[in-house]
């Protein structure tokens, strides 16, 4: 279910996805079909971990690469749930072949 509301998504982002709501800083993102595959991809991520977990793991691996990379907007594009996103995003039928747990392939030092 896609949302629109400013005020949850962080500023300097479009949008954020907490399951199972996709939220979008505009309603004209709603036709931006990379953002919404990219979310989507998230929301793939989200069930496969049973939802809680990907938050845990979300977390702690985005403080690990804060620490490691020193530089936020670095540490968010480095988190392996992230690069699986944004590496997939233009591919609106990757979705339908996506192997289960795939984004453990992007876990990287």
């Amino acid at each position: 279910m896609i949302l629109i509301s400013k005020y949850l998504v962080p500023k300097g982002y479009l949008g954020i996805t907490i399951f199972p709501f996709m939220f979008l800083k505009t309603e004209d993102l709603k036709r931006n079909a990379v953002l919404i595959n990219h979310e989507k991809i998230h929301l793939k991520q989200q069930l496969e971990l049973f939802i809680l977990p990907f938050y845990v793991l979300y977390t702690i691996e985005f403080l690990c690469r804060l620490i490691q990379n020193k530089k936020w907007d670095l540490a968010y594009r480095n988190i392996s749930f992230e690069r699986e996103a944004y590496r997939h995003e233009k591919d609106l039928d990757y979705l339908k072949s996506r192997p289960l747990y795939n984004v453990f392939k992007f876990i990287r030092n």
